[in-house]
């Protein structure tokens, strides 16, 4: 597996690809969360390639296997989407992609959230070191649970 990092607006055969992917990523936790009010399962390719957002991809030759995009604002980095296609789940992709966000963070804190009833991204989170900060609701009945990864805590200051 390669990561690399992307510009889905300059690369547009990688943008439909990354947007197949989101889509099937997102579709798989409005599933698991029974709520399909998950921005980004409805992004278009435009709104995809034209969001303010830095992208690492992971890749297996050509095939995209999933990306991860943030956004860094003073000392903080925000994890806003992990997407990761379902023929490799659980084989590690997913981890690489916030490690190596968490690396480029270095010692800033890194937050994300994700779909309170989303299990699997729950565990790979705190798997990875992420502290709980806590629940929200963003929509009526449409709940979130909030992470932060803050490296003086890890006593580490370039990620897991």
């Amino acid at each position: 597996m390669i990561l690399r990092s992307v510009e889905p607006a300059a690369e547009p055969g990688l943008a439909r690809a990354l947007l197949a992917v989101q889509r099937q990523a997102y579709a798989k936790e409005a599933d698991l969360i029974q709520d399909d009010r998950i921005p980004p399962l409805h992004e278009d390719l435009d709104a995809l390639r034209s969001a303010p957002l830095l992208w690492v991809a992971a890749f297996d030759d050509e095939e995209l296997l999933g990306a991860v995009a943030w956004t860094e604002e003073g000392s903080v980095v925000d994890v806003d989407r992990l997407v990761v296609a379902g023929t490799v789940h659980r084989r590690g992709v997913g981890t690489r992609l916030v490690t190596d966000v968490l690396r480029r963070a270095d010692w800033r804190t890194t937050t994300v959230s994700t779909g309170r009833a989303n299990v699997p991204a729950r565990r790979l989170y705190e798997r990875l070191g992420f502290g709980l900060v806590g629940d929200r609701e963003v929509l009526p009945g449409l709940w979130v649970t909030d992470y932060a990864y803050v490296p003086a805590l890890h006593g580490r200051h370039h990620g897991p």
